[in-house]
C-alpha cells in the first residue's frame, strides 16, 4: 500500500487547521498523550479499587441495610438508573397491570462496543450484568432464587439463566466485545402476549434501498433520560423527605446475587441463590 507523504496536503486533509506539518505532529502528540493518560487513569483506578476492596473488612451494603433497619426508615437511593428509563417503565407497567398476563419468560442483552483491556470476565457480572440483576427484579417484582452460566470460549459472551420465587426464567446475554455498538434490549414474554423495547433511537434514515438507525457508542446516550428522570425523582422525594428508585436492600440484593454467580461460574449446572431474611422496612 502507498503510504502519503507527511506534508502540509495531509494536514490539511486531516483537518489540521493551521495546514502545516508541524501543527500537524503537535495534534497527534497531544492526542497520544491524552490516551495514555485516559489508560494509566483507569488502570490505576481499578487498581485502587482493587485494593481497596482487598482490605476492606466492613460488609458496606449489609452494613447500610442494618442501619435503616434500626432506624426503621429508608435513607438511601441506589443509582439503578433503568427503573426510570421511559422503556422499562413501560414494560413494568404492562405487567403490573396484567395486559399480557401472567410472565413466564424474560429476555435481556446487554452488549457493548469492546471491554478495555484491564475488563476481566468477574467484572462482566459485577460492573455490567448487575444492572440486569435488578431491573428484572423490579420488571417482574419477583427475587431470583437460583442461576447457572454458560460462556462461549474466552469468557465472552456469556449467557446468565436466572429462575425466580414464582417459576419465572430469565435469560440475558452479556457480550462485552460485540463492535457494532451499544446496545440494551429486553422482552417479556406473558400468558397472553409479549412487550419488548422498541429500537432505540429517535430518528430512521432512508438511504441506498434500505432503513436503518445508529447505535450510540456507550451507555450514556442511551440512558440519558433515565439519569435525569431519576434525578430529578431523587429531588423530588428528597424535598418531601421521602425516597425512591432502588433501595439499599435492592442494592444488597443484587450484590449478593452477582457475587454469588461469579463464585459460581465454573458450576456446569445451576445453583441456588441465598439471602438473610428481608428486613419489613423493605416488605
Amino acid at each position: 500500500a502507498h503510504l502519503p507523504e507527511v506534508d502540509e496536503a495531509l494536514a490539511k486533509s486531516l483537518g489540521i487547521a493551521e495546514g502545516t506539518v508541524e501543527a500537524l505532529r503537535a495534534d497527534i502528540k497531544k492526542n497520544l498523550e491524552r490516551e495514555v493518560k485516559h489508560r494509566v487513569l483507569a488502570r490505576n483506578k481499578q487498581a485502587a479499587m482493587d485494593a481497596l476492596a482487598a482490605a476492606a473488612e466492613l460488609d458496606l451494603p449489609k452494613s447500610i441495610v442494618q442501619a435503616e433497619a434500626a432506624l426503621d426508615r429508608r435513607l438511601v437511593t441506589v443509582g439503578f438508573m433503568r427503573r426510570f428509563d421511559p422503556a422499562y417503565a413501560e414494560m413494568q407497567a404492562a405487567r403490573a397491570e396484567g395486559r399480557i398476563g401472567a410472565p413466564v419468560l424474560l429476555h435481556n442483552i446487554h452488549r457493548n462496543v469492546a471491554a478495555p483491556d484491564w475488563f476481566t470476565g468477574a467484572m462482566a457480572v459485577t460492573n455490567s450484568f448487575v444492572h440486569e440483576i435488578d431491573i428484572s427484579r423490579w420488571l417482574l417484582g419477583s427475587d431470583m432464587v437460583t442461576a447457572q452460566v454458560t460462556a462461549a470460549p474466552g469468557g465472552d459472551p456469556m449467557l446468565i439463566t436466572m429462575q425466580t420465587d414464582k417459576g419465572e426464567i430469565v435469560s440475558t446475554e452479556v457480550f462485552m466485545n460485540a463492535t457494532y455498538g451499544y446496545h440494551v434490549h429486553a422482552q417479556l414474554v406473558g400468558r397472553k402476549g409479549t412487550v419488548e423495547m422498541a429500537a432505540p433511537t429517535r430518528t430512521l434514515t432512508n438511504l441506498a434501498n434500505a432503513q436503518s438507525y445508529a447505535f450510540p457508542p456507550n451507555w450514556v446516550p442511551r440512558f440519558t433520560d433515565a439519569y435525569r428522570l431519576q434525578m430529578q425523582a431523587w429531588v423530588d422525594a428528597t424535598r418531601a423527605g421521602q425516597t425512591t428508585g432502588a433501595s439499599a436492600w435492592d442494592g444488597f440484593v443484587t450484590t449478593l446475587i452477582a457475587e454469588q454467580i461469579v463464585a459460581g461460574m465454573g458450576n456446569l449446572g445451576p445453583f441456588r441463590l441465598t439471602f438473610p431474611p428481608r428486613p419489613a422496612l423493605y416488605a
